[in-house]
């Protein structure tokens, strides 16, 4: 009976040892969502400034695999598909387009960021043509977040 205990209480003994030399798993530090929430806003005035120019050469925002979702259109692939929709939706109109920040879901490492934002078009004597929502997946590359994945809605009743 003697010796059951002792190799019950051994047995123990060796479990505790191997259970406390196990390797900790390395904890991330906490990502400072409200900065990360700043970087994405300003990546969105960035694209709207540029957007609204004309300069659609310089802009910096999506990467070069990224897709984007619009309303009643196939899916927008790749950097020429893209430079050619904007090319062409900016000659066709003066209007301005505003974007704004209103939640980012990080991931806990930061790599990733799902903003959820709204837009504002407006004509050029201020007045609201059409705003909506939208959704943009993030991916930091080369240490700055460019748009992978995006998709909007506009507010406004189809006609």
């Amino acid at each position: 009976m003697k010796e059951r205990i002792t190799r019950v209480f051994l047995s123990l003994y060796l479990l505790s040892v191997l259970a406390s030399c196990s390797p900790k798993k390395e904890e991330l530090p906490p990502v400072d969502k409200e900065k990360v929430k700043m970087e994405i806003q300003a990546r969105e005035d960035e694209f709207a400034a540029l957007y609204n120019s004309g300069e659609l050469k310089s802009i910096g925002y999506y990467a070069d695999d990224a897709i984007t979702f619009y309303q009643n259109r196939p899916p927008i692939r790749g950097k020429d598909e893209r430079a050619a929709f904007l090319q062409s939706d900016v000659l066709s109109s003066s209007n301005k387009i505003s974007f704004k920040t209103n939640e980012v879901f990080v991931a806990k490492d930061g790599n990733m960021v799902l903003e959820i934002g709204s837009y504002s078009v407006v004509d050029s004597t201020g007045t609201a043509i059409n705003t909506g929502n939208y959704m943009s997946l993030f991916e930091k590359r080369d240490g700055k977040y460019v748009c992978i994945r995006d998709m909007s809605a506009s507010d406004m009743p189809v006609e």
